[in-house]
């Protein structure tokens, strides 16, 4: 099949799920997912091997029974991620409302009636994508956020159109301007919510990740730095019922100290820390199926943070 062919049935597979799934009953996507993550769990594809390494890291004395058994809940975790996502649109207000509860949320309250402008910087875990309809609805606060461009461009738009009609601003992750955007809205007192765990740029800060070397992206720490914006990271969870949960950890304050990028390189370890604090906790709700750890990387690629295909 070429490349080409590929794109326009992964294309079709997306559009398939937005218009088909969101139509289901509640207990019946539930279901769904869970056969469709059993199914590709039990064929052992590449990102289910690649799911299983980074939990050995992250829960490095587990068996490899326990090591099989998260990595099973973990595909669970990231289908239901994914039939949330699809019914999201469908949801209701008060579905939506219910649908998520975040200890220590009075953090992000008082750090929004301020007019510092307010980052909230999360991990790839439970379903980022609720937590900002959350935000958008319960809290009424308009927010902006970047996304990684897809291929192909059609899945890309269907993405951007989707958050956007969930209340979200979106900016494209290449092309440059979208730093100068956030600066501005931080500046103006907004909110801004990034997915910071994983380095998409040649400028990602070397961190210390579960006793092993990794790059996070810079983004969250020097934009805090250069607008004053108060940056609380965020982890998200599931447990047994339909509401995901979540924390505001603590704010990550800029060093009194240090040059621009001794205090970048300072906030993103904090960053990394409160990441890594959460995904301890919940091991199988951090969906992180490709490579992160440096020495996971081919060498030409760990230079400029990006995974071998």
């Amino acid at each position: 099949m070429s490349r080409i062919d590929t794109d326009r049935l992964t294309d079709a597979l997306y559009g398939l799920g937005w218009s088909t799934v969101k139509k289901l009953p509640e207990g019946a996507a539930v279901r769904l997912g869970r056969t469709i993550a059993d199914a590709a769990w039990r064929r052992r594809g590449k990102g289910v091997l690649r799911l299983e390494a980074n939990l050995a890291r992250v829960v490095p004395d587990a068996t490899p029974q326990r090591l099989t058994e998260l990595s099973r809940a973990g595909m669970r975790s990231y289908m239901r991620y994914w039939m949330e996502s699809f019914r999201l649109p469908a949801w209701s207000r008060e579905r939506i409302t219910a649908g998520f509860a975040a200890q220590d949320v009075d953090r992000l309250k008082e750090a929004l009636a301020g007019d510092r402008g307010v980052i909230l910087a999360l991990p790839h875990m439970g379903n980022y994508d609720l937590a900002g309809v959350w935000v958008t609805t319960a809290l009424g606060v308009p927010f902006t956020t970047v996304a990684e461009r897809l291929k192909p461009e059609s899945l890309y738009d269907r993405f951007v159109a989707y958050r956007e009609g969930l209340g979200m601003e979106v900016l494209p992750h290449t092309g440059g301007a979208a730093f100068g955007t956030l600066a501005r809205r931080l500046r103006a007192g907004g909110l801004v919510c990034l997915v910071a765990d994983r380095d998409l740029s040649s400028s990602g800060v070397e961190v210390d990740f579960f006793g092993h070397a990794a790059k996070m992206p810079a983004g969250p720490a020097t934009l805090a730095a250069r607008t004053g914006a108060t940056l609380l990271p965020v982890t998200l969870w599931y447990d047994r019922t339909p509401v995901m949960r979540g924390r505001i950890h603590p704010e990550i304050e800029v060093p009194a100290e240090g040059t621009r990028a001794e205090q970048t390189a300072v906030m993103t370890q904090a960053l990394a820390d409160a990441f890594a604090s959460g995904i301890a906790d919940h091991p199988e709700d951090w969906h992180m199926l490709q490579r992160l750890w440096l020495d996971d990387l081919e060498p030409r690629d760990a230079a400029r943070g990006t995974e071998t295909p």
